[in-house]
């Protein structure tokens, strides 16, 4: 049972950062979901004493999980940084059209 929990999340997983390096973004919600249920059932296991296994494949999986969500990781801070670039630019371009004058709160009409 362990060991299915830890496979649905190394599946879950995957196709995050495969549809984070394709920028899609479209299932993320649903992939939230999944990670939160994972997560949900992981605990679970943690408060009982049945996680402790010395079997291989459980192990293995760890391992494998370990790994994946390393790269993930990288994967959703390359993100993070790219909407972080993307909000300083606008928020440096709303600055300068504010000083040019263009919001200015004073109106000059001409007779």
């Amino acid at each position: 049972m362990l060991l299915s929990s830890l496979q649905r999340l190394e599946a879950t997983i995957d196709i995050e950062t495969a549809a984070l390096l394709a920028h899609d973004t479209d299932t993320q919600d649903e992939l939230n979901r999944r990670k939160s249920q994972s997560l949900l059932e992981l605990a679970r296991f943690a408060r009982s004493e049945a996680h402790l296994t010395d079997d291989p494949a459980t192990m293995a999986c760890l391992q494998r999980l370990r790994s994946k969500l390393g790269r993930n990781h990288e994967v959703v801070g390359m993100h993070l940084r790219a909407m972080q670039e993307v909000a300083d630019i606008v928020a440096a371009r709303l600055q300068s059209t504010e000083s040019d004058g263009t919001y200015s709160a004073t109106f000059h009409h001409e007779d």
